[in-house]
């Protein structure tokens, strides 16, 4: 089908036939798809939506633009989470070895900050000599080494997905649910996982401020993910305050250092982390339940595990191979600290 037919059908409110997307994709990948194209697409998608089916084909279409990795190779489950995104949100650096820590591999595919939410792939470049982008063959490396691997996403994962999102982003077209939902989980598809679970942040710090539209997202991502073939869940967690007592990259590293050894965790951040890990840890098969995945993670945390592993992690991937016994010698700090006590309880605005 030729692209202005495709969009018009869309445009006009009609079903698109899986096949007839992934064609258009290709087209999006190859550059026989004009960026104007593109954009009027996504902007029917915007006006019109998407049905289940016709969201899991774009999905796949994305997935398929490039690279699917394989870990078959790998003696344990592989498990990954995903986050819509929040103010002071570093769980992904402690969640990650936690669960590695207890016999999942989690090659975790991170991006960067968009708009007011930090990104975990900008912490990790605040750890010096840290890849963050390394080729496959490091990834692997790292992954089979230390059980997991925290990396931003390659040029050879879902470039349909890049180029698509680069248009979207200068078009008004980033908050549609069906987009959203494809660009999210092709990349997640493109990393090989065996199940996934996904963070759904709802508040004012999160993409999705009304707790229905953040239901609403997840309902889509968990119904279209297990329709392409991949096993995922989804908490509906709290944005309405930062998780952390830290925003900002350097400063949420080092949260998540003194987290990993015991020095100080924030209650709400531990009682997220520790949510989640359960339920990867139960929905990979490592527990019997959720309550038996919380034990198992809370135990790794107490015993140091996650740590250790957090620390090979940080090795794998060409950063100080002490950085966990010696991270305020590595991390940059602010030219100016200057206490601030507020005289009392509230809220900054």
């Amino acid at each position: 089908m030729l692209p202005a037919e495709f969009i018009r059908r869309k445009r006009d409110g009609k079903p698109l036939a899986a096949d007839d997307i992934a064609g258009f994709m290709k087209g999006v990948t190859k550059g026989s798809v004009s960026e104007g194209q593109a954009a009027a697409f996504a902007m029917a998608v915007f006006f019109n939506g998407m049905s289940r089916d016709e969201a899991v084909a774009l999905t796949l279409a994305m997935r398929d633009s490039g690279d699917v990795l394989d870990w078959s190779d790998l003696p344990g489950p592989v498990a990954d989470k995903h986050s819509t995104g929040g103010v002071g949100d570093n769980v992904s650096l402690m969640l990650a070895p936690i669960v590695a820590s207890c016999g999942a591999y989690v090659p975790m595919i991170s991006g960067r900050g968009l708009g007011h939410t930090g990104g975990t792939l900008d912490k990790m470049d605040s750890i010096p000599g840290y890849a963050s982008q390394p080729d496959n063959a490091l990834f692997r490396k790292a992954v089979r080494e230390a059980g997991c691997a925290i990396i931003g996403q390659t040029a050879d994962l879902a470039p349909a997905d890049k180029r698509l999102y680069a248009i979207r982003d200068v078009t008004a077209t980033v908050e549609s649910i069906p987009l959203i939902t494809a660009s999210i989980l092709s990349k997640k598809l493109a990393a090989g996982l065996q199940s996934l679970v996904l963070d759904v942040k709802a508040g004012n710090g999160a993409f999705m401020a009304r707790p229905k539209d953040a239901a609403a997202l997840a309902k889509s991502l968990v119904e279209v993910a297990n329709g392409a073939g991949l096993k995922t869940s989804a908490l509906i967690t709290d944005m309405n305050e930062p998780l952390a007592s830290a925003a900002g990259n350097a400063v949420e590293v080092r949260n998540a250092v003194d987290f990993l050894t015991v020095r100080h965790r924030d209650p709400r951040l531990e009682e997220v982390t520790l949510a989640l890990a359960a339920e990867m840890l139960a929905a990979s098969g490592l527990a019997s339940s959720n309550a038996d995945g919380f034990a198992l993670a809370k135990e790794s945390l107490t015993g140091g595990r996650a740590a250790e592993t957090f620390g090979r992690m940080v090795k794998a991937l060409g950063g100080p191979a002490d950085f966990v016994e010696h991270s305020d010698r590595y991390l940059p700090s602010a030219k100016i600290e200057w206490p601030l006590a507020s005289p009392r309880s509230g809220f900054i605005s």
